[in-house]
């Protein structure tokens, strides 16, 4: 009877981690969660981040970094575990309205894009500035439109969903 009073725990849980995310999302972390699972029993343990690592290329990991990381579980990592623990990492980033609004103080017109060289010069001379080699990040991984505009709005979307919208 023990086992059916921990089943109905755990899906309590996952019904709540689960709500954090949209289907996209879920489908994404379960991928990511397969190439981990490299022995697929349905959990990452030691040997299955270890075997990740080398696939990744790297070949001589620290056991204390391995087992650093699943320290940081509450127990043995399924998928509804590994999915609350990427929530609790994702929780303290700001929503994307957030965003959004701070990105819209430097478009007063309403246009949802900004000159890219206007926002490079405001992040490396205001607040916590940026440096070239962050601002050159920031425009590889997204770019500008050919007349040098700064797409915010799809911007925000991928800072906080990962990927951008379809069709836009």
């Amino acid at each position: 009877m023990a086992p059916k009073k921990l089943k109905k725990k755990v899906e309590g849980a996952s019904s709540n981690v689960f709500s954090m995310f949209d289907q996209s999302q879920i489908q994404e972390f379960k991928e990511a969660f397969t190439i981990m699972d490299q022995n697929r029993d349905g959990f990452i343990d030691k040997g299955d981040l270890r075997d990740t690592f080398a696939a990744l290329g790297r070949i001589n990991v620290k056991s204390e970094e391995v087992e650093d990381m699943v320290k940081e579980a509450p127990g043995p990592i399924n998928f509804t575990v590994f999915l609350t623990m990427f929530g609790e990492k994702l929780k303290g980033t700001d929503p994307e309205e957030t965003i959004l609004n701070a990105f819209k103080i430097f478009d007063p017109e309403g246009k949802g894009h900004i000159k890219a060289n206007y926002i490079k010069e405001m992040l490396m001379t205001q607040a916590d500035r940026f440096n070239q080699e962050e601002i050159t990040q920031m425009f590889n991984a997204f770019p500008p439109d050919v007349s040098g505009n700064l797409d915010y709005k799809t911007l925000c979307h991928v800072i906080t969903h990962g990927e951008e919208k379809e069709g836009e």
